[in-house]
């Protein structure tokens, strides 16, 4: 990581609280790297759903992961408590890149960094569709400044 800008709390926006479990641990003791996916796709959710932009159940546009990254830097494990920054990458058309930051709680530097892109469709039939203008001004608190 040393060419690279190295992802701080103050590159983020918005922190979600995430509880490790003990079946996030694999054989090797720390949280294995499939799990960092559902903490993003719980962080970016969890937002959505507080701003009003998502109803799992009846919204009639849903966001689909379209792409996922990940790069790891230092280990975590269960009892960990983590927080997941968020950030907004970019707002399309009719999808959204989320930056997130995996942070032991109260640490400064992330124990892994990535980013999550949605792409918008109607929920009957998957056609692709404009971002919703709810998820455009949830997805807007995220910028940093």
């Amino acid at each position: 990581m040393a060419d690279q800008e190295k992802e701080t709390r103050a590159r983020y926006r918005r922190f979600i609280p995430i509880t490790t479990r003990w079946s996030d641990n694999d054989v090797y003791g720390h949280v294995n790297n499939v799990t960092y996916y559902s903490y993003f796709d719980t962080a970016v959710n969890q937002h959505l759903i507080e701003q009003g932009a998502l109803d799992i159940a009846r919204s009639d546009a849903i966001g689909v992961v379209a792409e996922t990254m990940c790069r790891f830097f230092k280990p975590v494990a269960f009892p960990d408590r983590l927080e997941a920054g968020l950030r907004l990458g970019r707002l399309g058309k009719s999808s959204v890149r989320y930056e997130i930051g995996i942070f032991k709680a109260g640490a400064d530097e992330a124990a892994a960094a990535g980013h999550f892109v949605h792409v918008y469709v109607r929920r009957a039939g998957f056609a692709v569709v404009p971002v919703p203008d709810a998820v455009r001004r949830a997805a807007g608190m995220l910028t940093v400044k």
